[in-house]
């Protein structure tokens, strides 16, 4: 099943493709916070979440000719801004001076340095543990985790209940946890920190 745009986003959207500074001024006031919220809790320092926010922004004007008005304009900026957030601590890793700058940023932030590099190695695995999900445990976990959706949104979508969507949840994390543990005989500590960060979205 795919998820579209509302009618009301999906007129922006076809008007950011076209080149309209507007829309993409419409969705900067509509995402903007939301996403600068994640972002923060990515990278715990503010300068670099606010500089991240602004790429996410010019990424998607750069790349606004391919934008799919039938699609999550939502989505697609989460995904712009993962991305990013992968690159900034792939760069970090390599970078003796930007390491410094950012522990004069913040002492606290190095610690988790480590810890979201090690997340983006196993982000492929998480990926091919939903993948394997039935299809209808597969896309309630990817509304409400991946995309941030609400019980009472996914009812309203899928035409199903609240506690229905509850029991989809509950055995897909079971099911990813199983797939960690017998495909790459990952620890439980490293299924915790994985699940934690998939579960702990809003």
């Amino acid at each position: 099943m795919t998820i579209r745009s509302s009618g009301n986003e999906k007129d922006f959207l076809v008007q950011l493709r076209e080149g309209d500074g507007s829309a993409l001024d419409y969705f900067y006031r509509q995402y903007s916070l939301r996403i600068y919220h994640k972002l923060m809790k990515l990278v715990k320092v503010e300068v670099i979440a606010e500089e991240l926010l602004q790429d996410v922004f010019v990424k998607v004007w750069e790349r606004r000719h391919l934008i799919d008005p039938e699609q999550s304009f939502r989505s697609y900026l989460f995904v712009i801004a993962q991305n990013l957030v992968f690159d900034f601590y792939r760069k970090l890793a390599r970078d003796e001076r930007l390491q410094g700058e950012i522990k004069a940023l913040s002492s606290g932030v190095y610690k988790h340095v480590e810890e979201d590099i090690y997340m983006k190695e196993t982000h492929d695995i998480l990926n091919e543990a939903i993948d394997k999900l039935p299809s209808q445990q597969k896309l309630v976990f990817t509304l409400c985790k991946l995309e941030g959706k609400s019980y009472e949104d996914v009812s309203a979508i899928l035409g199903i209940s609240t506690s229905t969507i509850n029991n989809h949840i509950v055995k897909a994390t079971k099911n990813i946890k199983g797939y960690f543990f017998k495909t790459h005989n990952t620890s439980f500590s490293l299924i915790l920190t994985v699940l934690s960060w998939v579960l702990g979205k809003e």
